[in-house]
């Protein structure tokens, strides 16, 4: 959950007039094909901003959902309010504790958030993916690796613009 910032101008044009339509939003990001569970779209106009709430399967997903938000034109942050349903499932059937259990052991951890298995970066001009595979994993041959962690929203290596934001999976 977080704020992540966005080049406002850049990426797909779904609406006109400078107002953020909810609904495109909303039906843009179901279009993809990703698993979601549930997906509600706020705009807040003065900021240029819309918040994500609702429940993803896996944090791949989520993430996508944050990067293809942002690379809408007229979108300048994307508010994460996502929730993994495995964490929201694991909170409804954890087992009751035992009555006789003294104080000091009540206090119970919140669930862990699922660390990133990405990161994002913004495309600079002249960037190719292989330049982007080369700066991240030391070799440009991997740009397969970053392309694949951005479909359905990219449908050609050779088509990315100054301004994206792309998930950038962390290679161990």
């Amino acid at each position: 959950m977080g704020l992540f910032d966005f080049v406002g101008n850049a990426g797909k044009k779904l609406f006109g007039g400078g107002r953020i339509d909810e609904n495109a939003v909303a039906d843009h990001l179901l279009s993809l094909g990703l698993n979601v569970r549930a997906l509600s779209v706020i705009a807040h106009q003065d900021k240029k901003m819309v918040s994500l709430v609702g429940k993803v399967d896996s944090l791949e997903d989520k993430e996508k959902l944050i990067v293809a938000a942002g690379n809408i034109s007229g979108v300048e942050q994307v508010d994460d309010r996502l929730r993994l349903a495995v964490e929201e499932e694991a909170n409804t059937t954890a087992p009751a504790k035992p009555a006789s259990v003294d104080q000091a052991d009540q206090t119970e951890e919140p669930p862990a958030e699922e660390a990133p298995d990405s990161e994002f970066y913004t495309v600079q001009s002249g960037d190719t993916l292989g330049a982007i595979a080369k700066r991240f994993y030391s070799d440009a041959g991997k740009y397969p690796i970053i392309f694949e962690a951005n479909r359905p929203m990219l449908e050609d290596p050779n088509e990315i613009y100054p301004g994206q934001v792309l998930r950038i999976p962390v290679q161990d």
